[in-house]
């Protein structure tokens, strides 16, 4: 039976070209079939190599050589598909990526064995209301977040769960995030990480003009909202995964809530949450004894 392993990555970076011909070779020596996204393979070329084009076809796992950027286009292309995504650091940080480049060869040797498993990771799903009609809809993996359009005129906002308000102020915007985005924009807003087996909804105001403008845990079943009011509001713009964007006025409402389709990402059992984040961010561990101290 054949084995489609998909592979994307940033066609535009050199480095990770010479990845992605890398990946080609060690994939075919373990017996797996890659398969690449037209708009990569299209700027690319390599003499005597075939590389068949996704279409559509069966895919086992999609293998992302590049940084969180370049996983969140991989979830664009695949969604609504149950295909995990797994990927190879090429970025700054990578996160979300399960290893490094440098890993490649025994990351696809343990792919080919199929020593690995999938975490169906939260959503959200958003919706953009204008005189009651829905005007815009879109989803994300790791954060909706509405900012304002210039500098000048900040967005006056009401912040609603669940039907009932909470406070009302003046902001750069606000981020509504997943777990597995609490490590992105909501990290740098000021909002707490999440870990990503923990189903929640996170919301966190930006520079808010107001004396509760805290970091909101709240249900993973809950629907969030944000009005941007009219009262001295300027224009706001909604960014999905910073990828899919949307223009606000004032008068418009956005909801958002939990997704009913997850992303499928895969994982290795022995790479625990605590450690990724003390590898990631650098942290201080030094001094650490362990439960059996």
């Amino acid at each position: 039976m054949t084995r489609n392993i998909l592979l994307v990555t940033n066609a535009s970076r050199q480095s990770a070209i010479d990845a992605f011909w890398q990946a080609i070779d060690l994939l075919k020596t373990n017996g797996l079939t890659p398969i690449a996204i037209e708009e990569d393979f299209s700027e690319m070329t390599k003499t005597g190599e075939e590389v068949e084009v996704y279409s559509d076809q069966p895919i086992e796992l999609a293998l992302v050589l590049g940084g969180d950027g370049t996983i969140l286009r991989a979830a664009e292309s695949l969604r609504g598909h149950k295909v995990p995504i797994l990927g190879l650091n090429l970025g700054h940080v990578g996160f979300m990526a399960e290893g490094e480049i440098e890993d490649m060869p025994e990351i696809i040797s343990r792919i080919a064995a199929g020593k690995y498993s999938t975490s169906s990771r939260m959503a959200l799903e958003v919706e953009v209301y204008k005189n009651k009609e829905i005007v815009f809809s879109s989803w994300a993996l790791n954060d909706v977040a509405l900012e304002k359009s210039s500098r000048e005129r900040m967005l006056e906002v009401a912040i609603e769960v669940d039907s009932r308000p909470i406070s009302s102020f003046g902001c750069d915007g606000v981020v509504f995030s997943t777990p597995t985005g609490s490590t992105a924009y909501n990290f740098s807003a000021g909002g707490p990480i999440v870990w990503p087996d923990v189903e929640a909804l996170l919301v966190v105001p930006l520079s808010a003009h107001a004396l509760f403008s805290r970091p909101l845990v709240v249900d993973r079943n809950s629907r969030l909202a944000v009005e941007v009011l009219e009262r001295n509001s300027g224009h706001g713009v909604i960014f999905c995964d910073g990828r899919r964007t949307f223009e606000l006025t004032p008068g418009s409402r956005v909801e958002v809530y939990k997704s009913p389709t997850p992303v499928e990402l895969a994982v290795f059992e022995d790479r625990p949450f605590a450690d990724r984040l003390v590898s990631k961010f650098n942290l201080p561990v030094a001094g650490w004894r362990g439960p059996d101290r």
